[in-house]
C-alpha cells in the first residue's frame, strides 16, 4: 500500500470512528430524551381528579442537572431541585417546620430568653413585659413628594421616631439584677456571631444604646443595636435566642460556636433544646408553661357533641405547678397584640380546645372561641395607659 492508500485508510478509519462518536451521542441523547419523557408521563399521572399536581419525590443530596439536546454538548438543562419540607399541615402555623427537617439555626424559630438555662420569656412584640417601655430614637423615613414640588420644599424625607427597647429595662422587667449578671449571651443568626456582655458592660454609659427593636416596627424578628466597641464587638443582623447567666459558669464563644466545658453546645446550654411553638401563658411577664397540642392528655378532655376534645383551662395550669391563686385577670394575645381581657373568675370556668381551627393556637371557650397565641396572666388589673399604643407611622 502506497503512501497516497495509507492517507485514504487513515481517512476511512477516522471517519468511522467519527461516526461511531456520533451514534454514541445520539444514543445518550435518545436515553436521555426518554427518561425525560418518563418522567413528563409520571408528573402527568400523578395529577388528581381536581388537576393538581402531586410533586414526585425529589432526589436527596444537592440539586441535579440533566443535560439534554443533540449530543453535541451544546442544549438546555432541566433543574431538579435537592428535598425541600412538605407543604404545611392545614390548621398549623404558617411557619411550620416538622421536625425531621429541623438542623442547625432552624431550630431557633422563636427567639427565646433563658436565664441559667431556664426560659423566661420570648422577644416577641405581643409577649413582651407590660412594665416594659420603648425607648423612641429620632429616625429619618422616606416621604411621598409631589412631581411638581421642588426638592427645597419636599426633599422626599420626614423625621420620625423608631421603637427601641433597651436590654438594661427589659432585663429588670423580668425580674434580672444587670448588675449580678456574669454574661449574657445575644445569639445572632450563626453562634460566632454571639454578642457577649458582662455585667460591667451593663453598667457603661453607652448600655443604654444597647438595644433591640422588631424587623416589622411592631412585629417580625428581633433586630439588635449594639454600640460601638461595646461587649465583644458582634454586630449581628438578628436575634434568635438570648442566654442570661446569673449564678452558672457561661459558656465561651469559639470560632466555631458556643463550648462549655470544651463540649459544644448546639442547643440552649444547662436546658437542651430550644423552645419552639406551642401557646405560651405567662404569669405577671414570666412564662409559667406551654401549651402543646401533642402533649395534652385525651383522657382528661371532654368531647362534645361534634367530637371536639375540650380541656379545663384552670386544670391545665394546676397540672403543670402554676399557681392562680392570685390571679385577677388575663389577656388574649393574637397576632402579636394583646386583644381580650377576661376576668379570672371568667376565665377560670372556661375550657380550651387545639384542634385544626385553632391555626396553631388554642380556642377558648365552646362555640368558635376565642383564638389565643400566647394568654398574659396577671395578679393585679392592668391600667389601659399602660398597654402598648401602636403608632400611626407603624400601622
Amino acid at each position: 500500500m502506497g503512501s497516497a492508500d495509507l492517507a485514504i485508510g487513515t481517512g476511512k478509519e477516522k471517519s468511522r470512528t467519527v461516526a461511531r462518536g456520533m451514534v454514541t451521542a445520539n444514543n445518550r441523547a435518545t436515553m436521555y430524551a426518554s427518561r425525560l419523557l418518563a418522567l413528563a408521563l409520571c408528573v402527568a399521572a400523578c395529577r388528581d381528579a381536581n388537576g393538581k399536581q402531586e410533586k414526585p419525590p425529589a432526589p436527596q443530596g444537592s440539586a441535579v442537572a440533566v443535560a439534554t439536546g443533540s449530543g453535541t454538548g451544546s442544549g438546555s438543562a432541566m433543574f431538579i431541585p435537592q428535598q425541600k419540607p412538605p407543604d404545611t399541615p392545614p390548621g398549623t402555623n404558617p411557619d411550620y417546620v416538622p421536625a425531621e427537617f429541623k438542623s442547625g439555626m432552624a431550630r431557633w424559630k422563636d427567639t427565646g430568653v433563658y436565664v441559667d438555662g431556664k426560659p423566661v420569656g420570648f422577644l416577641d412584640f405581643g409577649e413582651l413585659p407590660i412594665t416594659l417601655k420603648p425607648t423612641w430614637v429620632k429616625d429619618k423615613v422616606s416621604d411621598n413628594k409631589p412631581p411638581d414640588c421642588p426638592i427645597e420644599k419636599c426633599p422626599g424625607w420626614k423625621w420620625s421616631q423608631a421603637r427601641f427597647y433597651k436590654f438594661t429595662d427589659y432585663l429588670k422587667a423580668i425580674g434580672v439584677d444587670p448588675k449580678r449578671i456574669k454574661m449574657m449571651h445575644v445569639y445572632g443568626p450563626k453562634f460566632s456571631q454571639t454578642i457577649a456582655v458582662t455585667a460591667k458592660d451593663l453598667q457603661r454609659k453607652d448600655a443604654d444604646e444597647f438595644m433591640f427593636r422588631f424587623g416589622a416596627l411592631v412585629g417580625g424578628k428581633a433586630i439588635p443595636h449594639v454600640p460601638p466597641n461595646f461587649g465583644n464587638g458582634k454586630q449581628p443582623d438578628k436575634i434568635v435566642g438570648v442566654m442570661i447567666y446569673v449564678d452558672r459558669k457561661p459558656p465561651t464563644i469559639t470560632r466555631d460556636g458556643i463550648e462549655l466545658d470544651g463540649v459544644p453546645q448546639d442547643g440552649v446550654p444547662y436546658y437542651g433544646e430550644p423552645l419552639r411553638g406551642g401557646v405560651r401563658i405567662y404569669l405577671d411577664d414570666k412564662l409559667a408553661t406551654i401549651v402543646k397540642r401533642q402533649e395534652l392528655d385525651p383522657k382528661l378532655a371532654k368531647q362534645t357533641p361534634d367530637g371536639e376534645l375540650h380541656w379545663s383551662f384552670a386544670d391545665f395550669l394546676k397540672s403543670k405547678g402554676v399557681d392562680s391563686s392570685h390571679v385577677v385577670e388575663g389577656w388574649v394575645i393574637r397576632d402579636e397584640r394583646r386583644k381580650e381581657k377576661i376576668p379570672w373568675d371568667q376565665l377560670s370556668k372556661m375550657t380550651f380546645s387545639a384542634g385544626a381551627q385553632a391555626s396553631g393556637g388554642i380556642l377558648l371557650g365552646d362555640g368558635q372561641g376565642i383564638r389565643a397565641n400566647a394568654i398574659a396572666l396577671h395578679t393585679r388589673a392592668i391600667q389601659p395607659d399602660e398597654l402598648p399604643v401602636i403608632q400611626p407611622d407603624e400601622e
